[in-house]
């Protein structure tokens, strides 16, 4: 719109070549007004957009606050960029669930190009459309909006809400990391922006990268991510007046660690916006705020992820020092196994030591695709004095086809790999739910080595729920992914607590497959 009016066909002609007027002056969205009503507005970048176009990479990660605009930055420009293209470009966006897909093709992109004025879009006639592309007929250059895009070459990429997709769509997640990045070329675009859905999966790795570079000044090369952070902060809309708004002593804490530490210094009027979101829209759970709301890139990845079944037992675990970066060996006491025969011949084993109170996990092995063989071998590699090893329930299993000549069950081949040992099968419980509640209340008693446990402890952190895509929740049902034979090989240890056993401290005397562990009928074991 000009100063006058609406755009004239003459002024359209003379300027549309210039692709900063044109983002300035040529298109219109559907955004929230004041009173939450949706409203038509003409599309005028803000303050972070014009930042994020400014520093655009060819690569390029975004962390940020919530409802910045930049999904709807980046559909504005992907359709600029197809509309003007000489060449048929092929740019795609990927949202998180289909209905988000539809609702930004069509309240974004679909619309922006309603709105444009009728000799452009005479010029630039559209060729095809449905609900998920516009394809232009005069250089067959085009735009996509669906919850995957892959095969073939794509010119320009977005990938909305990353952290969220992989927090609930892992499957989906993977999709996207080795099918739809990997066919953005070196000379393209890709934009990857999220507010963090937990400190794990590819959005967390892909903004720590960026930020490490960031910091060590080296020069970018085109497969490089840059990182472009968003604060809340930086908002100007977020703000109350400082008098509406009684900070409370967690309040004022908070912001002087933020001048203190990280050189962020709040205006009265912002801190008073902070507290009051805080306690309206979140009810004070701080770790939301830092997810939605970040100060800082580090603080975006403070939040553990929603869904999460092991939450709370390693956060107590961390703060009361029971993750330990190292666990000395406690040389005379048994070192028990806890294992999981996992899908597709995954296998994760726990070891561990009773010393004290304290149940100690001091080394942990992943593997898969490999013989029984191999685990014994590792096993017995170790160096260890062992007690007990401790078969999920259906380790005990005559299974068809695991030896054609035998037909033995896991258990009776492990005694054969390793004679002189002690098996026990854990017995099935009545749901895997009431195993995980076990292990829940067996965790304070928990004291895990961090270094010689570390993929074990990234997947007890991951270990979570399903997502019920129709009511939009978490399910009370674990989610089976990559994490879950670790999770399931540690629930050994805490049905095995349940059940009511108790852990040899010293190494038994009585020879050769003796381990001193003894069940006691009725006792139950001290956790």
């Amino acid at each position: 719109m000009s100063a006058s009016g609406p755009l004239t066909d003459a002024e359209v002609l003379a300027r549309y070549r210039d692709q900063a007027w044109r983002l300035q002056n040529l298109y219109w969205i559907i955004t929230k007004g004041d009173d939450d009503e949706d409203a038509v507005v003409q599309f005028r970048p803000s303050l972070a957009q014009r930042r994020l176009l400014r520093q655009l990479h060819n690569r390029n990660v975004v962390p940020k606050a919530r409802q910045l605009g930049i999904t709807t930055l980046v559909a504005i420009l992907w359709l600029d960029t197809a509309l003007f293209a000489d060449a048929p470009l092929r740019c795609g966006i990927v949202a998180h669930d289909k209905e988000s897909a539809e609702i930004i093709f069509r309240d974004k992109i679909g619309f922006a190009y309603d709105r444009l004025p009728d000799v452009l879009k005479a010029m630039f006639p559209v060729a095809e459309r449905n609900r998920s592309e516009i394809v232009f007929a005069h250089n067959r250059a085009s735009v996509r909006v669906a919850t995957s895009v892959r095969g073939g070459t794509l010119h320009r990429l977005h990938v909305s809400e990353l952290g969220k997709i992989s927090a609930k769509y892992p499957a989906k997640a993977r999709e996207v990391i080795t099918g739809s990045i990997p066919a953005v070329p070196k000379g393209g675009v890709l934009v990857i922006e999220s507010t963090a859905e937990g400190a794990e999966g590819p959005f967390h790795d892909i903004t720590m990268s960026a930020l490490a570079l960031q910091q060590s000044n080296r020069a970018l090369t085109p497969l490089d991510y840059r990182l472009h952070f968003f604060a809340w902060w930086e908002a100007h809309e977020y703000t109350l007046p400082a008098n509406s708004v009684v900070l409370d002593d967690g309040d004022l804490k908070y912001f002087r660690d933020l001048e203190v530490l990280h050189n962020i210094t709040l205006s009265d009027d912002q801190k008073a916006w902070y507290a009051a979101t805080l306690r309206s829209l979140f009810q004070g759970d701080r770790a939301l705020m830092w997810q939605e709301f970040p100060s800082y890139v580090e603080e975006c990845f403070k939040t553990s992820a929603e869904g999460c079944y092991y939450t709370q037992q390693l956060a107590d675990a961390r703060k009361q020092g029971r993750i330990a970066q190292t666990l000395p060996l406690e040389v005379g006491v048994p070192v028990n196994s806890f294992w999981d025969i996992g899908l597709n011949d995954n296998m994760a084993i726990w070891l561990h030591q009773r010393v004290g109170l304290q149940n100690r996990f001091i080394r942990f092995y992943k593997n898969s695709g490999e013989t029984l063989a191999h685990y014994a071998q590792w096993l017995l590699g170790q160096g260890l004095v062992y007690g007990t090893h401790y078969l999920p329930h259906d380790a005990a299993y005559k299974r068809p086809g695991t030896n054609p000549d035998t037909n033995e069950s896991i258990e009776d081949m492990l005694r054969t790999l390793m004679p002189g040992h002690r098996f026990e099968i854990v017995p099935r419980v009545t749901s895997v739910l009431a195993g995980i509640q076990a292990t829940r209340q067996a965790f304070a008693s928990c004291w895990i080595d961090e270094s010689a446990c570390s993929e074990g402890l990234a997947d007890l952190g991951k270990y979570r729920k399903q997502w019920d895509d129709r009511r939009g929740t978490w399910k009370d049902q674990p989610f089976h992914g990559p994490e879950s034979d670790s999770a399931d090989a540690f629930r050994q240890f805490g049905q095995v607590a349940q059940a009511g056993g108790t852990f040899a401290t010293a190494v038994a005397k009585a020879g050769p497959g003796k381990t001193g562990f003894v069940r006691r009928r009725g006792s139950a074991m001290a956790v």
